[in-house]
């Protein structure tokens, strides 16, 4: 009793063949969202992380 080699959505769970990321087109467009949001979070982060450098930077040469 094998089972065929799969692998499974990441939005719903359902088992779909290997050479597929979704299941369906609409967990195609909540993955394309979560992709989105993860640039978009992870741009913020870096601006923000660069601010503080520059801030830092002249702190630490404009005493």
């Amino acid at each position: 009793m094998a089972v065929e080699p799969h692998k499974h959505c990441p939005i719903c769970g359902t088992p779909i063949p290997l050479n597929e990321l979704v299941c369906s087109p609409d967990c195609q467009k909540v993955w394309d969202a979560r992709l989105a949001q993860t640039k978009r979070t992870r741009i913020i982060l870096y601006i923000i992380i660069a601010i503080f450098l520059i801030i830092w930077a002249i702190m630490t040469f404009m005493k």
